[in-house]
């Protein structure tokens, strides 16, 4: 007989599996159509991102605040294709760390699988709906969600928020309050705001240890992240480039991260994060505010 663990681990697989031959598909699909298929060229700059935000996401930094604001920053690809370029770029990535913190954090087996459906039925909805916004909306509702999680980061930062019990589950009212919490969090990954940081305030909340967390964490994104990216790669919005550079930088940064370095000092890191996500977001509505007055200025002209 499986155990709850292993049978975990098995789907888990699967899910992967069957992500990387829909994405496959896809592309061949989409370059069929075209008469003239470029190979796809990216930098080595992409491929550090990947490196280097997956590896500092294994160490529980979070990879989504810190890709979006250094695609931002530097102009990597469109704002509108963030969303979805962090959720089909940084699957696999997740998906392996979900298989190493499942594998060695105990946790109830109920309270797991039960969050990581909610997120990814919460994903599957949120990519639905994002993937269908028009530029402005997905600008404004990105930069709005980084400062959320910029303030998130800042009251974990400043110890502003309860460090947890020794639970390693929930029952009852506590685990409904979680599953509706995940469900939440999984639409909300979907648009660009990382569910680490408020599931980790979600389960300290209900008393859980915040160690059992992570594979909580881990495995709700390794889950919903297909899901949510198939939906963005049947709609084409998403960079095809940046998310095989991130995927191809993104697990040797995983794995250096997980069994070679670690755990390292990340005060100052975190601090810096903090700072350029708040900068991001504030960018990111700026541009949807000239945006919004170029567009009305242009109407009234004509």
């Amino acid at each position: 007989m499986l155990s709850m663990k292993v049978a975990l681990l098995i789907a888990l697989a699967v899910f992967a599996l069957l992500f990387v031959c829909f994405w496959a598909w896809s592309v061949q699909r989409s370059a069929a159509g075209k008469q003239s298929a470029q190979p796809v060229k990216f930098t080595f700059f992409e491929v550090f991102i990947g490196f280097i935000t997956n590896f500092f996401d294994t160490l529980g930094v979070g990879s989504f605040a810190t890709t979006s604001s250094i695609f931002k920053l530097k102009n990597v690809i469109e704002d509108e294709l963030i969303p979805g370029t962090l959720n089909v770029g940084h699957c696999l990535p997740t998906i392996v760390e979900a298989f190493i913190f499942v594998s060695i954090i105990q946790v109830d087996g109920t309270t797991l699988i039960a969050m990581i459906i909610a997120s990814i039925l919460g994903a599957w909805l949120g990519a639905g709906v994002v993937s269908k916004w028009p530029r402005r909306t997905i600008q404004v509702c990105l930069g709005s969600a980084l400062l959320v999680a910029a303030g998130l980061m800042f009251l974990s930062q400043t110890k502003l928020l309860p460090g947890g019990g020794e639970a390693l589950g929930l029952t009852g009212t506590k685990l409904w309050f979680a599953i509706i919490g995940n469900f939440v969090f999984g639409a909300l990954m979907t648009l660009g705001i990382g569910l680490f940081a408020p599931c980790m305030i979600l389960v300290s909340l209900l008393g859980m240890n915040p160690r059992a967390a992570f594979p909580i964490m881990m495995g709700s994104c390794a889950f919903l992240m297909p899901v949510g990216s198939m939906r963005f790669i049947q709609t084409g919005r998403y960079s095809l480039r940046a998310s095989i550079a991130l995927f191809c930088g993104g697990i040797p940064g995983v794995l250096l991260a997980a069994f070679v370095v670690k755990s390292l000092p990340l005060e100052v890191v975190r601090w810096l994060v903090i700072c350029v996500v708040i900068y991001t977001s504030i960018m990111l509505i700026r541009s949807a505010i000239v945006e919004r007055r170029r567009e009305k200025n242009e109407s009234a002209s004509s």
